[in-house]
C-alpha cells in the first residue's frame, strides 16, 4: 500500500513537471516572438543599409520604405524567425547551461561556481551549435527583407521576386541547390560565435557587479541592465561578421554576383567602401539589442528558476555572480 502511494506520488510529480516544462516552454515562445516582432522594423533597416547603396542612413532608409511599401516593408520576412525563435534560442542557452556543467564537472566536485573562462568557452559553443538550425532561416529573411518592391503598385511596376518564406526557400533550393540555404554560414559562424561569448560574459561580469554581498543575485532592474548591455556588447563584436553575412547571403539575388568567396568580400568591401562600412549599422544594432535582450534574460532567469524548483529538478552549476 506505501509503495503504490509512493508510485503514485512519484508519477504525479512527474506529470507536474511535464505540465511546468510545457507551460514554460509555451511562454519563452511568446517571448521570444514578441521580441522579434519588437525589433525586427530595426532589423530590415539595418539590412538594408548593409546590403543596398540605395539607403545612406537609418532615417533615409526608413522613410523611402514606409514611404514606397508602407509598414508591411517593415515586416517582410517575420513569419520564419517568429516560427524559429523557440528553436534557435533553446539550442543557444540549451547548449550553454549544458557546457557549463560539464565544465564544471571536468573541474570535479565542490570547485565553486563556473569561472569567466567557462562562461566565455561555453557562450561560443551555445552560438556555433545554432548554426545549423538558424542558417537556412537566416538567408530567407534577408532575402525577403531586401525585397524593395512592393505588391501595391501598379502593373507596370517590377513586382517582387519571392512570394513569401515557403516560395524564397524552394527558390533558393532550385536555383543554388541545399547548399545555397548554408551561403554566409561561416561569417554567421563567425558572429555568432564570439558575440555570444562576449553576450554571456558581460551579462555575468555585470550581475557580478550589481550583487550586493549579502545577496545571491542582482535584483531585476539589475537583470534587465545587465541583459541590455550584454546584447550591446554582443552586437559590437558581431556587426562586422554580420555585414559581410548578409552581403553575400544577397550576393547574385538581385543581380550579377559580386564576390568569389568570404575573403573576397571582405577585401572588396573595404577597397570599395572603407573598413568603416562595418560598423555602419552598429547604432541600429544596439538600438534594438538593449529592449529585446532585457527581456530575453529576464525570461531565461525567470524560467531557469522555475525549472529548478521543480521536483527531481537537477541544479546546474550557477555562474560566478550568484
Amino acid at each position: 500500500m506505501i509503495e503504490s502511494v509512493a508510485v503514485k506520488a512519484h508519477n504525479l510529480d512527474h506529470s507536474c513537471v511535464s505540465v511546468v516544462s510545457l507551460m514554460l516552454s509555451f511562454l519563452w515562445k511568446q517571448t521570444g516572438a514578441c521580441g522579434v516582432a519588437v525589433g525586427y522594423p530595426l532589423d530590415t533597416v539595418k539590412v538594408r543599409i548593409q546590403t543596398q547603396k540605395q539607403f545612406t542612413g537609418i532615417w533615409q532608409c526608413a522613410v523611402a520604405t514606409f514611404s514606397k511599401e508602407g509598414m508591411p516593408g517593415f515586416f517582410k520576412g517575420m513569419s520564419l524567425p517568429i516560427t524559429t525563435i523557440s528553436m534557435t534560442s533553446s539550442v543557444v542557452f540549451g547548449t550553454y547551461r549544458n557546457c557549463l556543467q560539464c565544465l564544471s564537472q571536468a573541474r570535479g566536485a565542490g570547485c565553486g561556481p563556473n569561472t569567466k573562462q567557462e562562461v566565455f568557452l561555453s557562450g561560443l559553443a551555445g552560438g556555433i551549435a545554432q548554426i545549423s538550425v538558424m542558417s537556412p532561416g537566416d538567408i530567407v529573411k534577408v532575402r525577403l527583407q531586401c525585397q524593395t518592391e512592393s505588391k501595391r503598385g501598379g502593373s507596370n511596376m517590377p513586382r517582387p521576386k519571392y512570394h513569401g518564406p515557403v516560395h524564397c526557400l524552394l527558390s533558393i533550393i532550385k536555383e543554388e541547390g541545399v547548399m545555397g540555404l548554408y551561403r554566409g554560414a561561416l561569417p554567421l559562424m563567425l558572429r555568432d560565435g564570439p558575440s555570444y561569448a562576449t553576450y554571456f560574459l558581460t551579462y555575468t561580469t555585470i550581475c557580478e557587479w550589481l550583487t550586493d554581498s549579502s545577496k545571491k543575485r542582482p535584483d531585476w532592474s539589475g537583470v534587465m541592465f545587465a541583459g541590455g548591455i550584454a546584447g550591446m556588447a554582443g552586437w559590437t563584436i558581431g556587426t562586422p561578421m554580420d555585414v559581410i553575412k548578409a552581403r553575400l547571403q544577397m550576393d547574385g539575388a538581385r543581380d550579377l554576383k559580386r564576390y568569389k568567396g568570404f575573403y573576397h568580400c571582405i577585401t572588396e568591401t573595404v577597397r570599395l567602401e572603407g573598413a568603416g562600412v562595418f560598423f555602419r549599422s552598429l547604432g541600429i544594432n544596439w538600438l534594438r539589442a538593449f529592449p529585446v535582450n532585457m527581456v530575453v534574460f529576464v525570461t531565461y532567469e525567470v524560467l531557469t528558476g522555475l525549472l529548478q524548483a521543480g521536483p527531481d529538478s537537477v541544479d546546474p552549476p550557477r555562474i560566478g555572480f550568484e
